[in-house]
């Protein structure tokens, strides 16, 4: 995988963001850091990167970036990433936060259910919260919101697509019977 690096100053509800672009086989993904860690990851969207690379990162975000490329990486070949650049998740509500944790104890190869997500985080009826904290995850893949199903092992939703979450969930060896 290739990391290139642009500096593009965000205005994020008056934060300011480095976004870097990390190629991989899958298409180029987006990455967004603010002063606290990765705040946000993009799915590919036909863009390249061509053209836009800078090596004026500072060290501790060209660390993250590499933490990034890393565990995108790991997590893209189906397996759970053994090392995670400081995530800045500060963005989400508490609730959102809770259950975006709850996502990150998910292993790879597992699913989850959004009642047994709402169940693990101590809101057994919050399932369509749960449902609607996944589609917010700032951080897809890396906090694998797509291990959450609907009832019955049904695929359910998921912001960058069904085509995304059965791609990995069937790298992870978890794809459901159907969907």
């Amino acid at each position: 995988m290739i990391a290139l690096a642009f500096l593009d100053i965000l205005r994020t509800n008056g934060l300011n963001m480095t976004t870097a672009l990390i190629q991989t086989a899958d298409g180029t993904f987006t990455a967004h850091f603010s002063k606290s860690g990765l705040a946000g990851l993009d799915f590919p969207r036909g863009e390249t990167a061509s053209g836009m690379a800078t090596n004026e990162l500072s060290a501790p975000l060209n660390s993250w970036l590499r933490l990034t490329e890393r565990a995108l990486g790991q997590a893209l070949a189906g397996t759970t990433p053994d090392r995670m650049p400081p995530l800045d998740l500060s963005a989400g509500t508490e609730f959102q936060r809770r259950v975006w944790d709850a996502l990150r104890r998910i292993p790879s190869g597992q699913t989850k259910s959004y009642a047994q997500v709402a169940q693990s985080i101590g809101r057994p009826k919050a399932m369509r919260a749960v449902g609607q904290a996944c589609g917010a995850n700032p951080i897809p893949v890396v906090i694998p919101c797509h291990r959450v199903l609907a009832a019955g092992g049904k695929l359910g939703g998921f912001s960058s697509g069904l085509d995304w979450k059965r791609k990995l969930l069937t790298r992870e060896g978890a794809i459901p019977e159907s969907d």
